[in-house]
């Protein structure tokens, strides 16, 4: 049976341990109520921006050059190479949030090597990158780390948005795809992956015969080029806000469950503490009036 002194230290690590993940909870709530509101607040726009492209496309459309000067939105006819762009946390204690984003990701991958694509990977976050580059670091084209750490701000998806949009005008790739956790609520997080280039945009035939009750300046197609971009960036913004805030979702689910074992060690280690120390007291007693009989 442990020792007084060493069942003691090991309740005062425990409880030291507990104190760390309940303040690692109440940080994490913090920072899930931020990246909540600002998921709120990004939507509207994406919407707009959206409903824009939809309504230039078709009328665009009709004068037959959209797949010609809208690569960003039509592609360039050929889907032998795709680049998967994966978001996961910079930083651990998160549950199974990264191995799920990994798992999700080798699954695509091997649908895609089945389907005879080449596939080129494309990291931000670090947990991510580790998880992959044992099997697929030839494949790795570049990794992005420190955007998860700080507030996700817009500056950080227009630099992933150019970086992408270079190796496309490259010809490094064909169909872009990010893979990242979607938001459900504090204890559910969802894996999915969505395509943005080409963009996913419905072009409406049927309205491309109509003309248009907006008038655009300086033109259709100089507002469409610019808007395109936009589109990319704020795509790539709001996967970076979901997957923000299911780290941080995951994070406190973690570390609230995390806290309530150790609650349940502490209680374990003190109810033998409590046992050793009373066996300790009886096994005096008994010495004591086992000499005092003697005597």
């Amino acid at each position: 049976m442990a020792n007084l002194k060493t069942l003691k230290t090991r309740i005062k690590s425990v409880k030291s341990t507990q104190k760390m993940t309940k303040a690692m909870k109440m940080v994490a709530a913090s920072r899930l109520k931020r990246a909540k509101t600002a998921i709120e607040v990004s939507r509207p726009y994406a919407e707009k921006i959206r409903e824009m492209i939809e309504s230039l496309s078709s009328n665009v459309a009709v004068r037959g050059n959209l797949s010609e000067k809208f690569p960003l939105l039509t592609g360039k006819g050929k889907t032998g190479q795709h680049l998967l762009v994966v978001f996961s946390s910079d930083r651990g204690l998160c549950g199974g949030l990264n191995g799920s984003t990994v798992k999700f990701t080798k699954q695509r991958i091997s649908e895609l090597s089945v389907a005879g694509s080449k596939v080129k990977i494309f990291c931000v976050g670090r947990k991510a990158y580790e998880q992959l580059r044992s099997i697929y670091g030839q494949q790795i084209i570049e990794t992005v780390t420190g955007i998860f750490k700080s507030t996700i701000d817009y500056k950080s998806a227009q630099e992933l948005a150019e970086k992408i949009s270079t190796l496309f005008d490259e010809n490094q790739f064909d169909v872009c795809e990010v893979i990242y956790s979607k938001f459900k609520s504090a204890i559910v997080q969802e894996q999915v992956r969505r395509q943005i280039i080409p963009a996913q945009i419905q072009v409406d035939e049927t309205q491309a015969t109509l003309e248009s009750p907006i008038s655009y300046e300086p033109g259709e197609e100089e507002v469409l080029s610019e808007l395109l971009p936009k589109n990319l960036a704020m795509q790539i913004f709001n996967a970076l806000l979901e997957n923000s805030a299911s780290e941080q979702g995951a994070r406190m689910a973690a570390m609230e469950a995390a806290s309530n074992n150790a609650g349940k060690m502490i209680k374990s280690l003190t109810l033998v503490y409590n046992r050793t120390r009373q066996s300790n007291i009886t096994k005096e007693l008994i010495d004591i009036i086992s000499g005092a009989n003697v005597a």
